[in-house]
């Protein structure tokens, strides 16, 4: 067996793989966020439009957004073949291994990973299905020329149900982060006195600020009405 199918089949290349694309997804959360983050710009949504339409248009936008779902494929894939091999592993003496810190991470881990896959579903539905191949850009066209993405997402937020449904699914990401970030560092063998307490305190605020962004939006919809 070469060295790339050990990847992806032992769990140390399988807790590899999921530790690169979960910092590679992080990075996309970054700049997602920075660019969401033009919804609450006060001028009817020309900014965030203009944002959106050159994510959309910009070709290496578009080559990066492949990378992305493949990321997210890669992730979710490896994530449950650990889980039913953590499960498999522990047979007979569950009860001594259940009572283990590292076990019950891992279980909460993979209950958030379902809730937010659950999530990205969901989302993918209303946002990038919605807007781009079903009765896309229902609003038209801002004063600039551009779809008004706005208009359709300010719509889908002032619904309190999937509002709600959002913001909890942004908490269990903050979770999901708390964990994830600094773990994913500790795989790949940063591990220092020094580097290792920067590295989670710099999760502390990832888990927190990033989520919490997300989670303002829908709720400055609702509040703005």
């Amino acid at each position: 067996m070469n060295k790339f199918a050990v990847l992806f089949t032992s769990s140390i290349g399988r807790k590899l793989v999921m530790s690169l694309t979960g910092l590679f997804l992080c990075s996309f959360l970054i700049i997602h966020c920075a660019i969401n983050a033009c919804l609450f710009i006060n001028d009817g949504g020309l900014t965030f439009n203009a944002a959106a339409h050159f994510m959309s248009s910009n070709i290496l936008i578009r080559t990066i957004e492949i990378a992305l779902f493949a990321g997210f494929i890669i992730h979710i894939m490896q994530s449950v073949v650990l889980t039913m091999q953590n499960k498999k592993a522990r047979g007979s003496n569950s009860y001594m291994v259940s009572n283990t810190a590292a076990s019950k991470q891992s279980t909460n881990m993979g209950i958030l990973g379902t809730v937010l896959f659950f999530f990205i579903v969901v989302h993918l539905i209303n946002f990038f299905i919605g807007l781009r191949f079903s009765a896309a850009y229902a609003y038209g066209y801002d004063a600039n020329g551009h779809h008004d993405v706005y208009s359709n997402i300010a719509a889908v937020f002032s619904q309190p149900a999937y509002a709600i449904f959002y913001i909890v699914c942004m908490i269990a990401l903050g979770l999901h982060l708390h964990h994830g970030f600094s773990s994913s560092f500790q795989t790949l063998g940063v591990n220092h006195p020094y580097y290792t307490k920067l590295i989670i305190n710099v999760g502390y605020l990832f888990s927190v600020i990033i989520p919490a962004t997300f989670a303002a939006m829908p709720v400055y919809f609702l509040i703005k009405g």
